[in-house]
């Protein structure tokens, strides 16, 4: 699902826990796509608290708390950081983030706490939502397959990246303009993340956020930038981007040229089959009722590009 979509579903999730009808949801997906962040604004947007409790950092007792003795009876001692309704609010999000990564005998321990919201005396507040996130299996990250009873207290959701979500995103988090202009030129640079491949840095909706701050620090040290950028993204998703940037005032838009709105022909022929591979790629997203407008209207753009290579 696209990052829109899972955000209304966990939307939907939080008000129906306050209603009594919430089910625990399990976000899947590979690294950099954003799963913890759209966790966050879910939250943010509510304007309710997020507890996020990292089960990949803990013991069993870090969870289920600590036994001692009351009188005749051993009782177990409620970790501070569970939601309570008097600390923390009536409502909120509980996150149990990374729990793919978190050792079997720790997520045994949250088996009680997901399904029935309760652990030993402790009892999650009745109007908090729980959501999981973590990584696929073969996603070269540090993972244990989920046990199935586990994954039957979960209704189960994989994210996918969309780049006119993370665009949407982009706007309104301040990302420079530059990159969101290049990856609608080049779409297929938002995610490249293999897992058969050894790569420190990949492109992904996460580093190109980091990548945005390399712009912003190195702005005004250009042999430092195309490093900055690929230590971000990758060096050949780098490489791309700082030759786009390099060249932005000769780079047409390609949704203004696919909507028949023309727009300047670039010169050099590097740049047009740029032009040329980046049109086919955006036309192949468009909706199949839109294609054929958008073809013709990239035909007659093309025309001109001799005309253009010989002034």
């Amino acid at each position: 699902m696209r990052p829109s979509q899972i955000a209304a579903v966990l939307a939907g999730e939080l008000a129906a826990a306050e209603a009594g009808v919430h089910t625990p949801v399990m976000l899947w997906g590979p690294p950099g796509v954003g799963k913890s962040q759209i966790v966050a604004q879910v939250g943010a947007r509510a304007g309710v608290p997020l507890v996020d409790v990292r089960l990949a950092q803990m013991e069993p007792t870090d969870l289920r708390g600590i036994p001692f003795r009351d009188g005749a009876s051993v009782v177990w001692s409620v970790p501070a950081m569970l939601p309570d309704a008097a600390r923390h609010g009536v409502r909120g999000i509980l996150f149990l983030d990374e729990i793919t990564s978190a050792v079997p005998t720790v997520t045994a321990a949250a088996y009680q706490l997901i399904l029935d919201r309760r652990l030993g005396e402790y009892r999650v507040p009745p109007g908090w939502a729980i959501f999981a996130a973590g990584n696929r299996h073969g996603d070269r990250g540090v993972t244990y397959q989920m046990a199935a009873p586990l994954a039957n207290r979960f209704a189960h959701y994989e994210l996918e990246p969309e780049l006119d979500d993370w665009i949407a995103w982009a706007h309104a988090s301040g990302i420079d303009a530059r990159l969101v202009a290049f990856l609608r030129f080049r779409p297929d640079l938002l995610f490249q993340f293999d897992p058969a491949r050894d790569a420190a840095a990949f492109a992904s909706p996460r580093s190109w956020e980091y990548a945005s701050r390399a712009l912003a620090k190195f702005r005004h040290a250009r042999a430092l930038l195309g490093e900055a950028l690929g230590a971000c993204v990758g060096a050949a998703a780098g490489a791309a981007c700082r030759a786009y940037i390099e060249h932005l005032e000769a780079m047409p838009d390609v949704v203004d040229i696919a909507a028949g709105k023309g727009g300047e022909v670039p010169r050099g022929l590097e740049l047009q089959y740029a032009v040329a591979a980046a049109l086919v790629r955006h036309i192949a997203r468009l909706p199949a009722v839109r294609q054929d407008e958008a073809v013709n209207h990239a035909l007659d753009y093309a025309r001109r590009f001799r005309s253009a290579s010989s002034a």
